[in-house]
């Protein structure tokens, strides 16, 4: 068997993408000023980088609606070596440390170990592999971070798959491997793989990237763990095959090792890639490539797959405007007006060029598929109008002092922007707090809600085409409404929940106190709580310098910034000392903006004819005086009414209720904000130019 080279059947050139720059916690205002217009941009769709971002998946399985090919991606460029039909399925994994749980003859057996680990997180891989007495079935677990993961990993599925192993110990392997050398043809590879399978190995088909950039066949014997483990595998292969010339794999040398994976039902090639700084490259000529994985979303441009810190990592490579088609469309609605849409587009483009030629946040890649960097979901996304507005503004970019802006934005500004002082402490003077009111916008149409006070002490939230008021009053004046249809929710907060259970019930007939009348929770404002002091507790654990004090039995917003955002909040007096301000929205149960007041459910201020006051709560109670004497008020359900004529219920336990606007960080360009100005008739650089202070808006 001589051995051959396989020609490269296809190589494309391509430019090489700097790397990327995001401020871990912060912002920066603006990149280099003599960067070129980016071509190409670089999505990570899967990558595990520890605390910074991690999205992971043991295989992606990738077709095309035309035909597809399979190859490397080299220095010079991505390079064509495998065909694969329109519709055709392959999967890919890496070539990393693994558990091989059992190898059998019998399929319903193999299957039936699939599925079990299937539900664990040992997640498993089944190849068929072929030798001369027919066809086995090889069941694998992984991958796994290392060696010693990968054998706590066998002595879970040797418990998972107990039933199936009839004797056999699920055994770590790895990525090392002998060479039997290489070969004409795919086919007498795998017959070379078949009678070497026969003598009692493990071999396969694997294809190496040649120095040049080509592709050649060749057949690799074993998976060691280690360079024990393959020294004694390289002394048992050589006296048992002395028919071939075996070496160790140079473990350098970028490959895909080809299998036929049958876990899923139909049988499908399985690519797993293999060697130091190996670059699996998907592509499909005229059309996109589907990733199962990503809920089935298609994707223009290629697929890069490789090793990341002992991970899949799987990134999407393709022309910089068409990736802007998709962003815009899964960032803003596409039947808003067109001056909006080219807004966004241009702030949209500014800020993935910012990343583009920056040193890398993401390794890999210049951006990710999440609102982390901006909203990606392939050509799901796309629709004409989005597609019109960013080539209608084709290369334009926010320019400041002749640098690239990093031009964050947002969904809602709440009728304001934020200052930088109030979301990172970091941004320049690209941004400022300017008033926003087109964030109205996101209310309209919305249902009002009526907050009612049940005769049990339960309040709650009854949407106003559900209720009727009755015409009656309570004696401090407050209107009684009642319900028209049975069994009508009484909904913790204005919004319907579908997680979430109503807290109470009302039939018709039944009457409650009208305490308020509020805007459906949405964009523009919202409510959330009543929070505990134990879940506020658990949501702050770990994004305080300081431990917060236990119970927390007072809470405030004691500094605000130019917008009327939290900067500082006090629990029991102490600061809550957040590295910035945005992480208030994490810290406190994951709230849409920081442009809140907060309202404690448990407890009231009493101003007395004097000007004192005291802080009151529904356990303790206060003495009031009525015709009939004086008596004390105490426990949930007591309504007090205040001297604008606003009434509440004070709960008999104290709470923290979150009342807001705006949704996001409310830096840059309001999303909701550039609807109304485009609505009113604002071309799209009034409105950029609205957000973000003196700017210029330049054509690459």
């Amino acid at each position: 068997m001589r051995k051959s080279t396989v020609p490269k059947v296809v190589t494309w050139c391509g430019k090489g993408l700097l790397a990327v720059m995001l401020a871990a916690g912060g912002l920066q205002l603006s990149g280099k000023a003599s960067a070129l217009s980016a071509d190409q941009i670089r999505v990570g769709l899967f990558m595990d980088l520890g605390s910074t971002y991690k999205s992971t998946q043991a295989a992606v399985t990738l077709s095309s609606g035309q035909a597809w090919s399979v190859g490397f991606k080299a220095a010079e460029g991505p390079s064509s070596a495998f065909a694969l039909a329109a519709g055709e399925e392959a999967r890919f994994s890496i070539d990393g440390f693994r558990v091989k749980v059992l190898e059998t003859k019998d399929f319903s057996a193999a299957s039936a170990a699939y599925k079990k680990l299937a539900a664990t997180a040992d997640k498993p891989f089944l190849f068929a592999a072929q030798t001369s007495a027919g066809q086995v079935y090889q069941l694998y677990a992984g991958p796994y971070a290392s060696e010693q993961a990968a054998a706590t990993g066998a002595a879970r599925t040797a418990k998972t798959a107990a039933a199936y192993l009839e004797g056999q110990v699920p055994a770590v392997k790895g990525p090392k491997h002998l060479t039997a050398g290489s070969y004409d043809t795919e086919a007498q590879a795998a017959a070379a793989a078949s009678s070497i399978k026969d003598a009692g190995f493990d071999a396969m088909v694997a294809l190496e990237q040649t120095a040049d950039g080509g592709s050649r066949y060749a057949v690799w014997v074993g998976e060691a763990a280690n360079d024990q483990d393959l020294a004694g595998l390289s002394s048992s292969a050589a006296a048992q095959l002395p028919q071939f010339a075996l070496s160790n794999a140079d473990a350098g040398l970028p490959g895909l090792i080809i299998r036929q994976d049958v876990g899923q039902g139909q049988p499908v090639k399985h690519f797993l890639v293999s060697g130091k700084d190996a670059k699996a490259w998907a592509s499909s000529s005229g059309s996109e490539l589907k990733v199962k994985e990503r809920s089935n979303r298609s994707y223009r441009g290629a697929m890069e797959i490789s090793v990341l810190n002992g991970q899949l990592a799987l990134v999407n490579e393709l022309p910089f405007e068409e990736y802007l088609y998709s962003v815009v469309g899964g960032e803003m609605q596409s039947s808003w007006p067109a001056e909006a849409l080219k807004a966004q587009a241009v702030a949209a483009r500014s800020y993935a060029e910012f990343q583009v030629g920056q040193s890398s946040k993401f390794k890999i890649a210049d951006v990710v598929d999440t609102t982390l960097s901006q909203a990606y979901n392939g050509v799901a996304s796309e629709s004409p109008s989005v597609v019109k507005a960013v080539d209608a503004t084709r290369g334009e970019v926010i320019r400041k002092d002749g640098k690239v802006v990093e031009a964050v934005f947002s969904s809602n500004a709440g009728g304001a922007s934020a200052d930088p002082s109030e979301v990172w402490n970091s941004g320049g003077d690209a941004f400022a707090s300017v008033p926003s009111e087109g964030d109205t916008a996101a209310a309209k149409g919305q249902k009002m809600w009526y907050h009612v006070l049940l005769p049990s002490g339960i309040s709650g939230y009854v949407r106003e085409d559900n209720v009727k008021e009755t015409g009656t009053f309570t004696g401090g004046g407050l209107a009684k409404v009642t319900v028209t249809a049975k069994d009508t929710n009484v909904r913790p907060l204005p919004l319907i929940q579908s997680d979430k259970s109503p807290v109470a019930k009302m039939n018709p007939g039944d009457t409650a106190v009208l305490l308020e009348k509020v805007n459906e929770s949405g964009k523009y404002s919202w409510v959330r709580g009543p929070f505990t002091s134990a879940e506020l507790l658990k949501s702050l654990q770990g994004k305080t310098q300081t431990s917060p004090p236990s119970p927390i039995v007072t809470l405030d917003v004691t500094k605000r910034g130019p917008s009327g955002r939290a900067t500082e909040i006090k629990a029991n007096g102490q600061v809550l000392d957040v590295k910035y301000p945005e992480m208030f929205r994490s810290a406190l149960g994951s709230l849409p903006s920081t442009l809140f007041d907060i309202v404690q459910t448990g407890s009231y201020t009493v101003r007395s004819a004097d000007g004192t006051t005291a802080k009151k709560t529904g356990s303790s109670g206060v003495a009031v005086v009525s015709a009939s004497g004086q008596s004390t008020l105490a426990g949930g359900g007591t309504v007090i009414l205040n001297g604008d004529g606003s009434a509440r219920s004070v709960d008999e336990n104290e709470g923290f209720m979150f009342v807001g606007r705006g949704d996001g960080h409310g830096l840059g360009l309001s999303q909701w904000g550039a609807k109304g100005m485009a609505d009113e008739g604002y071309g799209y650089q009034d409105i950029l130019k609205h957000y973000y202070q003196n700017v210029t808006i330049t054509k690459e």
